[in-house]
């Protein structure tokens, strides 16, 4: 149509059946609004052969404006213009219609043509003022010429406000995403930004998708092209491979644009080469129209930005992989691990049966000595692997440390039934085919307002317990038990704070010749003043704190110290026979410094080396028998005595009795009890024959009756200790028993 036939004012009716309609693809949608039907067919036959942008117009009709009203709701996004009239079910429904499609249904884009054929009933002037529209034109004004024009003016209009919507809205994706960098999914909402901003560009509203050699991204480990975001109707292909995309123009033209490493413009489509410090990506715009060389400069500057932004959401993205990400496995790390239990506590209900479980690989150590770290690596990921294949995406799972990994699912599924079935067929690590045994440690989610850290901590309180446990793999977390850890830290750094305040006590008892009931030896005990007053704590309790706590070590060298520091007064005030025995545990054992300490602590204070006795479990013997062996071995050497103490109750290995250095076997008091008028203590018996025929000293441990000391005594035995002769005592007090002692055997003896 030509311009000078726009100014034509007279309407020519035509039948409908000569209008062609449009594919809504390749049209404008103009929306009419009126009640009078034939201001719908005059309106239609005036624009019929109208081409705007080489799109033509498709009309779509609504006779009241509660009907435009619900047009707009299903359609409003895809409607370029509204020609409206003013005065329908009521005198001002276009004036509502109008400002519930801005203010209720947020449809910005769509231009306003206002018609009215009452002029003069809603003032021009205020109505553009307080109304975002067009025009606003009575129904006479509006010729055919006229109303050509405000089309044109209107669609026009309409394409830029688009147009700067699109350039929002992708600078909107690419300020986000640089703005949560270390988001997840940083990388496809930088793509998809990319491809809306390059569309807005150029003008078009076109779809696309970004490709890149960036399978490390998508937690894949192969180097092939993936699709890291899309736009438009691409974006089905997300995360999808390219090589499996079924669209040839796609697939060809990226590889050939990242082969090239150049844009490629071709008339239906476009492919944009990005690459910063060797972060290349190829972005595929599927549109026509990029031959205008305004066009090509444009995006090409566009590119050679954007292309820095894209290696540092690729920098970021790695960055939040190591943080959150464990690279040998690609499970999730500890910190991720948490966060998943920290978003699972903040739902703040019942988490449906949920169970956390920590599964530790037993022995794992001895895979990484003896067949080396890359197999042990191989065994970590395989056992990932399996987990996946038996779980899927219903439990979150992630590697916790060394040799630990992490579970979150239901009770159904994450159950030491099922963990433990993970691990009843060898894994393959390389050449090797390797069993695997696990200790499991598990808690219940519930609606305590824990965090994800506090969780984990319950969760691994149950598994130091379950490795304690001889009789099963497994334990589930209960209260009592961290209320027994507290209970333990709490003594423990009691303990700490009592021994370097000095308020730890030793006690000695006397061990009594059964032939002539003279004191001939002392074991120092240690005794630990209850802090609240209550007495004495027990050694039973205190004595594996100190051990577990490596505080032994400090405290075994101050009772050695004292010990010997009294047996030094003792041998001064005339007690010249008189041996010091002294109990020594496994951790001191595994200190360096042990033996140079005894032979040390002896020498400063000039005691004879045969005056000091150290006493061992068989417990310590068996733990590590070659490190006690040879330092006792190098103490016997220097002339110090070596007894063990509660002989019969352990494990002993006659073989490595017959290694030790010793001078002394303690029958232990539970086979001394058993001396009883009229009955044999057969075991007592046996450890005395056997001390005899080893050549060893024997003491009885724990007698309290003058029938015990005699039976041990007809039995062999050479000395003995108990409440029958002394209770332990402080020092001041043991020096006045044996002074009183002493007097009582001479008083006999006269």
């Amino acid at each position: 149509m030509s311009p000078s036939e726009y100014e034509n004012d007279e309407l020519v009716f035509l039948d409908e059946g000569d209008i062609q309609q449009e594919s809504n693809l390749a049209t404008w949608n103009i929306l009419v609004v009126d009640d009078d039907e034939e201001i719908h067919t005059v309106t239609r036959l005036a624009l019929s052969d109208l081409t705007v942008n080489d799109r033509k117009l498709n009309f779509i009709h609504a006779y009241s404006g509660k009907e435009a009203l619900e047009v707009l709701k299903e359609q409003g996004s895809s409607i370029a213009i509204v020609l409206l009239d003013v005065v329908m079910e009521t005198d001002d429904a276009g004036l509502i219609v109008t400002r519930k499609m801005r203010e209720e249904l947020n449809l910005p884009e769509p231009r306003i043509v206002l018609r009215t054929g009452q002029p003069g009933y809603a003032p021009e002037e205020s109505v553009i003022k307080e109304y975002d529209i067009n025009d606003y034109k009575t129904k006479t004004e509006l010729t055919r010429g006229r109303l050509v024009t405000t089309v044109i003016a209107a669609i026009r209009s309409y394409q830029q406000i688009l147009t700067i919507n699109q350039n929002r809205i992708g600078l909107e994706k690419i300020i986000m995403s640089a703005a949560n960098l270390l988001e997840e999914h940083s990388i496809k909402g930088f793509c998809e930004g990319v491809v809306t901003q390059i569309s807005s560009l150029i003008g078009l509203d076109a779809g696309g998708v970004v490709c890149a050699r960036a399978g490390s991204v998508l937690d894949k480990d192969d180097d092939g092209l993936y699709v890291l975001g899309a736009a438009g109707p691409y974006a089905s292909y997300i995360n999808k491979r390219l090589d499996g995309i079924q669209d040839n123009d796609l697939v060809e033209s990226v590889s050939r644009c990242l082969r090239q490493k150049e844009h490629v413009y071709e008339p239906h489509y476009s492919v944009l080469y990005m690459n910063s410090s060797g972060y290349e990506a190829a972005v595929y715009i599927r549109a026509g129209g990029v031959q205008n060389r305004v066009y090509k400069e444009l995006l090409e500057v566009f590119m050679t930005s954007i292309s820095i932004g894209y290696e540092n959401v690729n920098l970021f993205h790695q960055l939040r992989n190591a943080a959150f990400k464990d690279m040998l496995t690609k499970l999730p790390n500890r910190n991720e691990f948490i966060n998943v239990l920290d978003d699972l506590q903040a739902l703040g209900r019942p988490h449906d049966n949920l169970v956390v479980a920590l599964v530790d690989v037993n022995h794992f150590s001895d895979i990484n000595d003896g067949l080396g770290q890359e197999v042990g690596n191989l065994l970590l990921i395989a056992i990932a692997e399996r987990m996946h294949q038996s779980f899927g995406e219903s439990v979150h799972m992630g590697r916790i440390g060394a040799d630990v990994f992490g579970l979150i699912g239901a009770d159904d599924k994450v159950s030491p039934e099922n963990i433990s079935n993970l691990f009843m067929s060898p894994f393959r690590a390389g050449d090797h085919s390797l069993p695997v045994n696990v200790t499991i440690g598990l808690c219940r989610l519930n609606e305590d307002d824990c965090s994800g850290i506090e969780v984990l901590k319950q969760s691994n309180i149950a598994l130091n317990r379950a490795k304690k446990n001889i009789t099963t793999n497994f334990e589930f977390y209960l209260p009592e038990m961290e209320e027994k850890t507290a209970w333990r830290l709490s003594m423990i750094r009691q303990l700490r704070s009592d021994f370097a305040e000095r308020k730890l006590e030793l006690w000695y008892q006397p061990q009594i010749d059964l032939v002539s009931e003279r004191v001939v030896g002392l074991e120092a005990l240690l005794r630990w003043p209850d802090p609240e007053g209550q007495g004495y704590i027990s050694p039973a309790v205190f004595v594996p704190l100190a051990e577990y706590s490596g505080l032994i070590i400090e405290i075994g060298a101050w009772v050695l110290e004292e010990a010997c520091r009294r047996l030094k007064e003792l041998k001064q005030s005339g007690h010249e026979q008189i041996r010091m025995a002294v109990n020594i545990s496994m951790p001191q054992f595994r200190d360096q410094q042990f033996v140079g300490l005894v032979k040390q602590t002896l020498d400063e204070h000039q005691l004879p080396p045969d005056s000091l006795e150290l006493e061992i479990t068989e417990s310590v013997v068996m733990d590590e028998p070659q490190i006690v062996i040879e330092s006792l071995r190098s103490l016997k050497a220097h002339g110090v005595s070596i007894a063990i103490d509660d002989f019969g109750t352990g494990f002993s290995s006659m073989s490595y009795l017959q290694k030790l250095p010793l001078d002394r076997l303690k029958v232990d008091r539970s086979f001394v009890n058993e001396v009883e008028p009229g009955q044999n203590a057969f075991i007592a018996e046996t450890i005395v024959t056997l001390s005899n025929k080893l050549g060893l000293h024997t003491i009885a441990e724990g007698v309290e009756k003058r029938e015990q000391a005699s039976y041990m005594l007809k039995l062999g035995c050479d000395e003995a200790q108990g409440y029958l002769y002394a209770r332990p005592m402080p020092f001041e007090q043991l020096v006045a028993f044996l002074q009183k002692h002493e007097s009582e055997l001479k008083a006999e003896n006269s």
